[in-house]
């Protein structure tokens, strides 16, 4: 048997000891100097000892004295008397060594505390706040989007928990979103998919829980952990989540449904951005459309329940906002229809879906008749499915999924000419080509930013262009730079040749987007700000996301801007009630208008007005369109 030595045990003792931390040195230290000052007390009184020519002291006026002499040194340099002063010296021995390293261990401590709190691991006591797990250029915006949403909510509160330092994080914020109104950020440190740091951040108490993919990596193993660690909690509330969550693969999306159930809202990154692309490259103007719903400045999509409406049909509840553009129902069981059968009545419980302000503008005009200008209403239609020509430039997967659902919109004979700088998907267009019932596809392997490649392409013979960055074969910041050479050159060859094209470019890095600016309604640069803007806006009501699926989905009714001379007769000065009406007759839903004398003016929003005042007379020219939900 081993012989342990006093020493041993002392230092294995003081080895524990000192893992405890700051607060059990602290305890010790100060155990130590009490009974340095209380021996030092006890043996002035008992002793009789006290300075020359004093009277002796009581054990209280020892101890303090020798109080004194531990925390300042200086204070024996006026004592008379050597027996007071030996023991003085002592005491004051025993300051320099243990009060000392007592007051150093306290200010060790002291900072390492002021060190954790500006690492932010201290517990949100925040409810009713908006939590964002995770951290990606989309931050910004998202902020941005819920700063404007919170303006008319008393102390509204944003935390996010991320990977980072916290100043780091709040540094950014404040350089990227300097405008934060009237809302709070809070930012902690830490691992979402950890349950121990997620208790930091009170998901218990939130309102909505926002994921975000990280932006490197395999991200939906880490986004499906992150919804796990919340719903799978064994300390999770009663009350369901409502967390809102990027997938980036489809092989993910039925994993992740079935860990979030019905408390989370999955948005299929490649499968919105590709189905914007395609839609916004086959109508000018419908960009802007997208982004005034999409964002929180301007008219968005609001719920209501309208009882006086309960047993009238939805085409009559059309009518019944002077400014509120009625655009579907959610009926009682929750299943959300866009531009449902206008005979359909509506029963207790269904919700009335609109555009509008602001949730408080949604409020029925009380008129019970309108004047309906019959002279003025047409039934032309001159819509037809034609073949088109359409120019891919660049590859990713996303490009997959627009040929796939380009070939439901055009007409038989289409042609789709790929040009790729790598050829590594070519197998995956030549299975996909085979499945095609409308579309004749081309692929062809070329320099994209060369200039001789894209002149030769004869780019004024296509119907539209679609740029798409090499996202899975180079960083994100070489990529955008390749997708912004190729814009320019076709941009070059549109001014030279005086043509007017549908052009729709990919950019990944938002600020990018800056660089090429958009230049009419026709040239729309979509990026990640656009999944920013359906993230904050589901996040806000997760009843969204089956609108925003309905208007994106090939089937059932999406937005198409028609030439207004179908639906009235032009140049007569007319109000928006005799248009619904018009397009009612149609089964169609008007929102809003074109001018295309202002297709030019960004200030204007290159001529787009959504939601008008239904009672304000307008004048239409013959080029002008109208707005509508539609199923064809």
């Amino acid at each position: 048997m081993t012989n342990i030595s006093f020493s041993q045990k002392l230092r294995y003792r003081f080895d524990n000891l000192m893992s405890k931390g700051p607060i059990a040195m602290i305890s010790l230290l100060a155990i130590i100097s009490t009974l340095v000052v209380a021996v030092a007390g006890a043996v002035l009184w008992l002793f009789h000892i006290s300075p020359e020519g004093e009277e002796p002291m009581n054990f209280v006026e020892g101890a303090w004295q020798s109080l004194m002499r531990t925390l300042d040194s200086g204070t024996m340099g006026g004592d008379a008397g050597w027996g007071f002063r030996i023991v003085a010296f002592l005491v004051t021995l025993g300051g320099i060594f243990i009060i000392s390293t007592l007051i150093g261990v306290l200010g060790s401590g002291i900072e390492s505390k002021l060190e954790e709190l500006r690492k932010g691991k201290s517990f949100v006591i925040e409810k009713n706040h908006t939590l964002i797990l995770g951290w990606s250029s989309k931050i910004f915006t998202i902020i941005s989007e819920l700063v404007i949403a919170n303006e008319n909510t008393k102390k509204p509160r944003i935390v996010i928990l991320a990977d980072m330092d916290k100043v780091e994080m709040e540094d950014a914020i404040n350089s990227n979103v300097p405008n934060l109104r009237n809302t709070k950020i809070i930012c902690r440190k830490g691992n979402p998919n950890d349950m121990v740091d997620l208790e930091i951040v009170n998901p218990q108490e939130t309102k909505s829980i926002i994921v975000l993919a990280p932006e490197d990596g395999h991200a939906d193993p880490l986004t499906i952990k992150t919804i796990l660690a919340i719903t799978n909690n064994p300390d999770r509330r009663l009350a369901p989540y409502h967390i809102v969550a990027e997938i980036r693969d489809r092989k993910n999306l039925e994993v992740a449904r079935m860990v979030g159930k019905d408390e989370v809202e999955l948005i299929f990154t490649d499968d919105v951005i590709g189905k914007i692309m395609l839609q916004t490259s086959r109508q000018s103007g419908l960009s802007i459309v997208y982004t005034e719903l999409l964002d929180f400045d301007g008219a968005e999509i609001y719920f209501t329940e309208q009882k006086e409406l309960i047993s009238q049909t939805y085409g009559q509840s059309i009518f019944a906002f002077e400014d509120s553009a009625v655009i579907g129902l959610q009926y009682a069981d929750g299943r959300v229809k866009i531009n449902p059968p206008m005979d359909y009545k509506l029963q207790s419980g269904d919700k009335i879906i609109a555009i509008s302000q602001d949730d408080d503008t949604m409020v029925l005009s009380g008129k019970k008749t309108h004047t309906i200008n019959e002279s003025v209403i047409v039934s032309n239609d001159s819509t037809q499915v034609v073949p088109e020509r359409i120019l891919i430039l660049g590859w990713n997967q996303r490009g997959l999924i627009i040929i796939r659902e380009m070939d439901k919109y055009v007409g038989p004979g289409s042609h789709i000419k790929v040009v790729s700088s790598f050829d590594q998907d070519r197998e995956n267009l030549l299975s996909l080509a085979g499945t095609l019932q409308n579309i004749k596809l081309e692929f062809q392997h070329d320099d994209t930013n060369a200039r001789e490649v894209i002149d030769a392409l004869d780019i004024t013979s296509f119907n539209s262009v679609q740029l798409l960055c090499y996202k899975e074969e180079m960083d994100v910041q070489e990529a955008d730079a390749q997708t912004l050479i190729a814009l320019l050159h076709i941009r070059r060859i549109l001014e030279e040749t005086g043509t007017d094209m549908k052009i729709v470019s990919e950019m990944l890095d938002m600020r990018n987007r800056e660089l090429a600016e958009v230049t009419k309604a026709d040239d729309f640069i979509v990026s990640d700000k656009l999944i920013s803007l359906l993230i904050s806006q589901v996040s806000e009501n997760k009843y969204l996301m089956p609108v925003f699926e309905d208007l994106f989905a090939a089937d059932g009714s999406e937005i198409y801007l028609k030439p207004i001379k179908d639906y009235i007769t032009p140049g007569v000065s007319v109000d928006f009630y005799t248009i619904l009406e018009s397009a009612r007759r149609r089964g169609h839903t008007a929102i809003g208008y074109r001018m295309i004398a202002a297709a030019h003016d960004k200030n204007k929003s290159y001529g787009i007005v959504v939601n008008p005042v239904k009672s304000k007379a307008i004048t239409f020219s013959p080029a002008d369109e109208l707005i509508v939900l539609a199923d064809e």
